[in-house]
């Protein structure tokens, strides 16, 4: 690995995002959406980031790009930090975003050469018309849109097709890094997989590095390097893919696992599922130490008393728990 491989593209120090949400006359609560959240992504690597739903994986995306401004903690980008107005013009033309919803994420009164195009204005990354539309008409093939596509508009096409036209266009700025939150989730399953296998091709061929945001474990499996579970706003286990899949060490990663369905029906059979005892406690009214612990088998006082330090527990591996002695 070369010296640029090795250093991070991206770095994500101790992030924290937090809402103020009205109580009552004159009175507000932080809601905590993401609480201290530490992690690296290198430059190539894909890093998926699983939780379910209200975690807050979509914040620390939105949060990373400044679409939310955080409040507090650090993010450096290919070394430099990420904080004036300046910096976070100029990281805007190296990072970008996918959204989950191709509906409505995309401009009904644009056509798709001008939803694609509308980056390149911004930015102002032409020099005449003729090259502007030779650039949209690239990027269209590179998502495998034919150019007669150009002059329609997006509600002509299937949910399918527009998430395509939405990963042009965070292609047109030529970026490095790519926050993909949630793409393939309100597609078909059948289509699923072409877009995914779309993310592979472009990452091999354009040198990209993703933060992809799922809930779908088996989709993260197939497009990530390493993997990173959320809970409550907090990460609770980061590791290798197949680490994560064959060791996972967090009661939460266990129950998460658990619960991924298995095409073999004799090992499905075999398999013991993990239920969690309780529903997930709201962000307003987080538990004290330990996030995890009102649904935790193995809670201690300690665990009330103390939040768990995210830790390496072996090469590569980090978790946040104060019982894996006892996880088994």
């Amino acid at each position: 690995m070369s010296e640029n491989q090795k250093k991070p593209l991206v770095e994500v120090r101790n992030l924290c995002k937090y809402f103020d949400i009205n109580t009552g006359l004159f009175r507000t609560k932080p809601l905590k959406a993401v609480d201290g959240v530490s992690f690296n992504i290198h430059r190539g690597e894909t890093l998926g980031l699983v939780g379910e739903s209200g975690c807050g994986k979509t914040t620390v995306g939105r949060t990373i790009l400044n679409l939310y401004k955080p409040t507090s903690g650090e993010i450096l980008f290919d070394g430099a930090p990420v904080k004036t107005k300046q910096e976070i013009h100029e990281f805007r033309k190296k990072a970008t975003m996918v959204f989950q919803d191709p509906y409505s994420s995309l401009n009904p009164r644009m056509t798709v050469a001008d939803i694609i195009g509308e980056p390149l204005d911004v930015h102002k990354l032409y020099s005449s018309k003729q090259e502007r539309q030779e650039r949209i008409l690239e990027l269209m093939n590179y998502v495998g849109l034919n150019s007669e596509h150009a002059a329609r508009y997006a509600h002509e096409f299937s949910g399918g097709q527009r998430q395509r036209i939405g990963i042009a266009r965070s292609l047109a700025v030529n970026p490095d890094f790519i926050v993909c939150d949630e793409p393939v989730s309100a597609l078909d399953v059948s289509i699923q997989a072409q877009v995914i296998n779309m993310f592979d091709d472009l990452q091999e061929k354009l040198g990209l590095t993703y933060l992809f945001i799922a809930h779908d474990l088996l989709v993260v499996r197939h497009i990530s390097d390493r993997i990173a579970v959320m809970y409550l706003g907090k990460m609770v286990e980061l590791a290798e893919a197949n680490e994560i899949y064959n060791h996972p060490l967090h009661p939460y990663s266990i129950s998460l696992l658990s619960a991924v369905p298995v095409p073999d029906p004799k090992i499905a059979r075999a398999n013991q599922r993990v239920m969690l005892q309780g529903d997930i406690p709201s962000p307003l009214n987080a538990p004290s130490g330990c996030p995890f612990r009102t649904r935790c088998p193995y809670a201690t006082e300690q665990c009330a008393a103390e939040v768990p330090e995210f830790k390496e527990v072996s090469a590569g591996h980090f978790v946040a728990c104060h019982n894996l002695d006892k996880i088994g």
